[in-house]
Parts: structure tokens; sequence; C-alpha cells
């Protein structure tokens, strides 16, 4: 049996938000079985479950609320969840945006080992993919298909000299999302950075936190990975996709996607997945209905 996983104990981090740049206190705490990963945000002690009807928006990260309040950028972490398998977890924090730490995950996979991972007495899940979900243009699109497994294939094509064409494709399990995935960081063009603070964003950015790049090339010492863009847009995409609430089963492609179409994909999944349950509770309550009238006794 393939058993959802918590931690052992509650763990705890400190740093800057990427777009607010408030200090902003983190910390994980074990949670039961069939929970799901709930942020709690202080002092209001809303409760944020991460379900596709508390997506909010894409713009430039991926914010999800509740009861009218907002929380930013919890893609990182949602992907660090995912690659490593955690089901349930509580989160406090005690700002409206996550830590942005190096930009990447690895430092949220660093700190859900430290808490130690652990099974529960309880079966996973999965959401497999039936039929194929596509949304998108020509130029910017993703798609999922059945497939056996999850399995990603992302195209960037940017017309920029540190950037170009980078293809990647994986099946990210939990060995390969941490060697592989997990340290591709947050990326953006130095071009861009005036306006984004203009309006209210990458105010905690810094080339601590973000590939920064400039007209020729990365401004901030060398890459993690030769095609480190691509990369971080798989992150972003498993942290997108953990908004479903279950781990997903089918073959991801992608090319020229963000945040945006990631979460139009996990929207119109979620419809497809209600819609198909709606069917078979009614086909029960039709079968139920018939059996009585024939006198049949419902099972």
């Amino acid at each position: 049996m393939d058993c959802q996983r918590t931690i052992t104990k509650p763990i705890g981090c400190r740093g800057v938000g990427l777009h607010t740049g408030f200090p902003v206190s983190l910390t994980l705490h074990p949670a039961p079985a069939d929970h799901g990963v709930v942020f709690r945000v202080m002092p209001e002690r809303v409760d944020i479950p991460v379900r596709p009807e508390t997506l909010i928006n894409g713009h430039h990260a991926t914010t999800i609320g509740a009861d009218g309040l907002e929380l930013q950028t919890v893609e990182h972490l949602l992907a660090a969840t995912r690659g490593l398998g955690v089901d349930n977890l509580l989160v406090e924090v005690d700002a409206h945006e996550l830590p942005a730490m190096d930009g990447s995950a690895a430092p949220f996979v660093s700190l859900l080992y430290a808490a130690e991972l652990r099974e529960q007495p309880a079966p996973r899940r999965p959401l497999h993919v039936t039929e194929l979900v596509r949304v998108g243009d020509e130029s910017r699109w993703i798609q999922i298909a059945p497939g056996p497994e999850l399995r990603v294939s992302y195209t960037l094509d940017l017309d920029h000299p540190a950037v170009g064409v980078q293809v990647v494709t994986i099946e990210p399990t939990e060995s390969r999302f941490v060697g592989e995935i997990a340290a591709a960081r947050t990326y953006g063009f130095l071009r861009d950075v005036n306006l984004l603070r203009r309006q209210g964003l990458a105010l905690g950015g810094s080339l601590d936190n973000a590939v920064v790049v400039g007209e020729e090339g990365v401004l901030n010492g060398s890459l993690r990975f030769r095609d480190e863009f691509v990369r971080h847009k798989i992150l972003d995409l498993l942290g997108d996709l953990a908004l479903l609430g279950r781990p997903v089963i089918g073959h991801v492609v992608a090319r020229n996607a963000g945040h945006t179409l990631h979460h139009r994909l996990v929207r119109e999944i979620a419809a497809r997945e209600g819609a198909a349950a709606r069917m078979g509770a009614d086909r029960a309550a039709e079968l139920v209905a018939a059996r009585q009238a024939t006198g049949v006794a419902a099972l």
C-alpha cells in the first residue's frame, strides 16, 4: 500500500517575502492522515487548505486565500511537499507571504528532512487523469494526458542569450526531484525590476534569492544547472499541481507556460474530476431508484 506521509516533529525557519519584502516566520507541524496541507496565517488564525477552490491568482507567484485573507508565493514549499511525498502538514506563517529563502525549493526540502518524514496508516489516493486536458494557445500552452506515473516534459523558449531553448523531461521521483529540480532558483530580468516594484512586487528580491538576468547573461554568479530556468518552471509546476490536494498521475507537456496556465490546468482538471464524481453519484442514485421501483433491495 502506498501510504500517506507527514513529519514527526515541528520545525521552523525565518526569511523575507520575495514580493512583500516583509520578514516572515514559518513553522511546519505534523498533521493527521487525510488532513492535507493547510496554511494557518497568524495572528488571524485563518486556515487556508491547499485545494483548487482556495486558488486566487498566479500574478508572478501562486496566491491562495480564504475568508478574505490572501497568502502569496506558496509554490516552492508546495513543490517540496509534493516532491518528497508529504501529504499532511500544518504550516503556520506570521505574514501574508512565505519566505523566499534562496529562491528555490531546496531549503524547504532540507527543512522537511530535518523534521523526519514518517508514513501514516492510510492509503494515498492519487488522481489519475483519464482524458487529455489542454489549455493555452499555439505559443504558450500546457496539457496533461493519461499515463502510468507523473511525467513532465517542459519546453522554455526565450529569445535571450542566457536562456534560448531549454527542454527537460523528467519523472519527478523523490530522488530525482531532490537532485535535479529542487535547487533550481526563481529568475527575473533586470529590465523588469523597476516595473515590478512600481506594481508592489519583487520588493524583497535580491541577488541572494533569485537569478538576475541582464542583457547579456546572468549577473549574480553561475547557474546551478545549465538549464536552470526550465527546471525552475518544472518546480513551479509541481507546486501548482499540488493545489489539486492529491498526487496527480499523468504526462504533463508544456511550452512557455507559467503560473497562469498552470492554474488554468488545475482548475480544468478539478472541474472534470468534479463532473465525473457527480455523474457517478447520479448514476448510483438512478440504480438505487430503479431497484426500489422494482422491489429489489438496494445494495
